[in-house]
């Protein structure tokens, strides 16, 4: 019976590093998740809410971040400066939960590995559906062995006011395997919060882009574009080709609505469409409003 009751309460070898700032709303859904994992930690960035209060009433440790501008950023420091203390680190935003049928395979690889890193797809809800169309879930390396892993170094404005990674990916040094379970990944903050979010991330975009039309390079660190790669290089090659398209953004809506049927998802799959034309439409009006206040050489 003692034996039956270790094995019940027996924790993973792995910290789950959690990025937050006021995420009282979508917290405690993560947290209820993370059972399995012997440490978790709460990356804050000194939150307005209840963001702190929530995350050490459900047993996780706290760390504040105070961001300096340029690199690192957020979870590259946290990376850099805490000592972690377990073989393996998983990556998790607030508005993520990870399922029990993950739980099981991280067991399975942390038990015994096959590679030193592992993709995981975000599982895209929107508006309170489960999308299994449209091609808006992606794969990222989120689960990796500790000190195997770095985030990539893109160009970066110091003033930008975004103190974490957004789309920057994590580079491993070593071989990427690939889980099969996605992460439900859903935001309770509503769109108004949705799109202001996405319009911040737009403007960083349009300054990463900028740089990269104008050197050739994303920044001094980077995942290289590969079309027969990861799904990490993959999805960076194709992005290398399609923004010096015209139409950008109506290419995207076509691929998201019609290529990958998100229109199968009813009025939340046209509204995702749309959403994410209107934010590569923004991304481009604001590299041509760069452009025009940056002085010719």
């Amino acid at each position: 019976m003692g034996a039956v009751q270790s094995q019940a309460v027996a924790k993973l070898p792995v910290t789950v590093l959690l990025a937050a700032k006021n995420e009282a709303i979508n917290l405690p859904r993560c947290l209820a998740a993370l059972g399995p994992a012997e440490r978790v930690i709460v990356l804050d960035s000194h939150s307005t809410d209840a963001t702190a209060e929530i995350a050490r009433r459900h047993g996780a440790e706290v760390a504040q971040f105070d961001y300096r501008g340029g690199y690192p950023k957020k979870r590259q420091w946290a990376l850099d400066t805490i000592p972690f203390g377990t073989p393996w680190i998983l990556l998790l935003d607030a508005d993520e939960v990870v399922p029990e049928d993950l739980w099981k395979e991280i067991g399975n690889v942390t038990r015994q590995p096959d590679a030193d890193a592992y993709l995981i797809t975000k599982g895209f809800h929107f508006l309170g559906r489960k999308f299994k169309h449209g091609g808006f879930s992606h794969s990222a390396v989120l689960l990796f062995k500790t000190g195997m892993a770095r985030f990539e170094k893109l160009f970066d404005d110091d003033l930008n006011g975004l103190d974490m990674e957004i789309h920057e990916r994590v580079m491993v040094d070593g071989r990427i395997g690939k889980l099969k379970t996605p992460l439900v990944h859903e935001d309770f903050k509503g769109l108004e919060a949705y799109i202001t979010r996405h319009n911040k991330y737009s403007t960083w975009e349009a300054k990463v882009r900028h740089h990269y039309l104008t050197t050739g390079r994303y920044g001094e660190q980077t995942i290289k574009p590969r079309l027969f790669g990861n799904s990490q290089e993959r999805r960076r090659f194709l992005k290398a080709l399609i923004i010096r398209l015209p139409f950008e953004p109506q290419i995207w809506f076509i691929y998201h609505y019609l290529l990958r049927l998100g229109f199968l998802e009813g009025r939340p799959g046209l509204i995702a469409s749309q959403i994410r034309a209107a934010y590569i439409a923004q991304a481009r009006a604001k590299i041509y409003e760069l452009r025009l206040n940056t002085p010719s050489r």
